[in-house]
């Protein structure tokens, strides 16, 4: 797998972190376009510097829509399938296009620029680039960092989630406060539910669920080197507690140790990493 086909990180689809990308865009883009002056935008408008500012602002705004709306689509798409950084950059790709172009059917036919549109598509672009691809990078690196801290912080004030040889394991929420903790044995597998997980256990012989505000990524992170892999974008399971590991038609499936027959995917993402820990496990089981 090339580091383009990896999976996407998924603080670049949180809710939240959309927010704070389409605010920071649309400030950097309001300021760029009022010290720059781009797309030819010192000639929209005969009026004072304050209107300017007013006019110009309205323009940057209503092209920055096209921002709001393709990420909102990435969100919903991100919840309903896996993306991998290749499918990002290409988002990324269309969305200065598109952007590009609303700046240059404005310029031609309402502001009437007489310049070929092709030469006015290729400045827009340019200048798009720029407006979008600089926060959109520095974005990257902030949100990476913040979610490395956050890490650091849960194994330098905690003990590890992780740890085997722990009969406890605590689970704790977004902000690293405690919130559940469930012996080692008993915890069947964890899914997805966006920025939620649900945490499925046996309890007296029935299966139980514990909802917990927390990403599978942070778990998968806290959970590395462990028993507790991930084996689908929506699954992670306990090694332990499964029995039967099985190949129906293309599709790899782990059956759990309980009475009701429980199985769950592996997608071709975490095949590999399942196979290492079933090699792994068994190694162990045997010693």
């Amino acid at each position: 797998m090339t580091e383009l086909q990896r999976p996407l990180p998924k603080y670049l689809t949180e809710k939240g972190n959309i927010v704070r990308l389409i605010a920071l865009t649309a400030a950097f883009a309001l300021i760029f376009i009022n010290i720059y002056a781009p797309f030819g935008s010192e000639t929209w408008f005969d009026v004072t510097e304050l209107e300017y500012f007013a006019y110009s602002s309205l323009v940057i705004l209503t092209g920055v829509m096209v921002v709001v709306v393709s990420r909102v689509i990435m969100y919903e798409t991100s919840k309903k399938k896996e993306l991998s950084i290749w499918n990002y950059l290409l988002w990324v790709a269309a969305e200065v296009f598109f952007m590009a172009l609303f700046y240059t059917l404005y310029e031609k036919f309402i502001l009437h620029d007489t310049r070929n549109i092709l030469d006015l598509f290729k400045i827009s672009a340019k200048n798009t680039a720029l407006v979008l691809l600089l926060p959109y990078s520095v974005l990257w690196l902030y949100f990476s960092w913040i979610e490395k801290k956050h890490q650091l912080l849960q194994y330098t004030q905690s003990p590890t989630a992780a740890d085997p040889t722990k009969n406890m394991i605590p689970f704790r929420d977004e902000k690293g406060d405690l919130r559940f903790s469930l012996k080692h044995e008993n915890l069947l597998y964890i899914e997805s539910a966006d920025n939620y997980v649900n945490i499925y256990y046996s309890d007296n012989g029935k299966i139980a669920r514990y909802m917990l505000r927390n990403t599978i990524k942070r778990l998968e992170e806290a959970f590395k080197g462990s028993e507790i892999v991930r084996c689908h974008r929506s699954y992670m399971v306990n090694f332990e507690k499964v029995k039967i590991l099985r190949k129906d038609k293309d599709e790899l499936c782990l059956e759990l140790d309980v009475p009701s027959a429980i199985a769950l995917p592996v997608s071709k993402t975490y095949v590999q990493s399942v196979m290492d820990t079933f090699t792994r496990f068994s190694l162990a089981q045997k010693e």
